[in-house]
């Protein structure tokens, strides 16, 4: 046995009444919904009607009014700051498509061919922070964000390198008003706020996450520097030599062991 839905709607118009309390100046027709019990039988289906109802004032007019007119304001408001929305994420997403074909300084100063890109860097920090097993006090997921955006701010200022003779104070005011730009372009607003926040959170290693992200960001660095090598038949010293003693995690101290582990397998071989 199921409940089946039926519809009763009554109109003065119609010879039928009003509910009790309803007056005909306020309401034209009423509805009442009732559930009736359906019983498997052979008998064949009761026919179903559509009923449409549309609620009018009592001069006959359809019901717009101050109200109505104030939701349509609204209405409109909204459609138009979305599509001021979806406008600037396509905006600040194309702007992003540098960071997949700006190459990494580093590899481009040692002659690699085919060197990776920024983005290629960063998804692979992703990739991390997605694998990485469960520790106490950290949250992967903002690690994953926190990788995502930590370069983002090189897609204006592109990859400065301890070669390019920035000092460090010169380059953050660099990528801090490169950042500033690209949540502007952005549209500000809550996205853009966690943007800045999680590349602040990284810059300044000020949390767990950051501390891991940040030695992902050296772990992913001799990672690609032993492929290289691998590929390219190069000696990459300078990139284990730089790493060397500044890793702060129990795990990132772990992954770089394995990976030097390798490298020196490789050169034994």
């Amino acid at each position: 046995m199921a409940a089946s839905p039926t519809t009763y709607c009554s109109s003065p118009a119609l010879g039928g009444s009003l509910p009790p309390g309803s007056s005909s100046a306020s309401s034209v027709f009423s509805t009442r919904t009732f559930f009736r019990p359906v019983f498997s039988t052979d008998a064949p289906p009761l026919p179903r009607f559509a009923v449409s109802v549309q609620s009018r004032n009592p001069d006959g007019s359809s019901g717009r009014g101050p109200i109505n007119s104030a939701f349509e304001a609204d209405l409109a408001e909204t459609e138009s700051s979305s599509s001021s929305s979806v406008s600037s994420s396509i905006d600040f997403l194309t702007f992003c498509h540098r960071l997949k074909t700006t190459k990494r300084k580093g590899w481009i100063n040692h002659g690699i061919d085919g060197a990776e890109s920024i983005a290629d860097h960063m998804y692979r920090m992703a990739l991390m922070s997605l694998i990485v097993g469960d520790i106490p006090g950290v949250n992967r997921e903002r690690c994953i964000k926190i990788a995502i955006v930590h370069d983002i701010a090189e897609a204006i200022v592109g990859d400065i390198t301890p070669s390019d003779g920035v000092p460090k104070a010169e380059k953050s005011r660099r990528e801090q008003a490169a950042l500033k730009e690209l949540c502007k372009m952005l549209g500000g607003g809550m996205r853009a706020e966690e943007i800045k926040e999680l590349w602040y959170e990284y810059e300044n290693n000020a949390s767990l996450e950051a501390n891991l992200v940040k030695d992902f960001d050296k772990v992913e660095m001799i990672l690609q520097a032993l492929e290289y090598e691998t590929e390219h038949g190069k000696l990459l010293d300078e990139f284990f030599i730089s790493t060397a003693g500044k890793f702060q995690t129990d795990l990132g101290k772990s992954w770089a062991a394995e990976v030097i582990s390798r490298r020196k397998s490789q050169e034994g071989n």
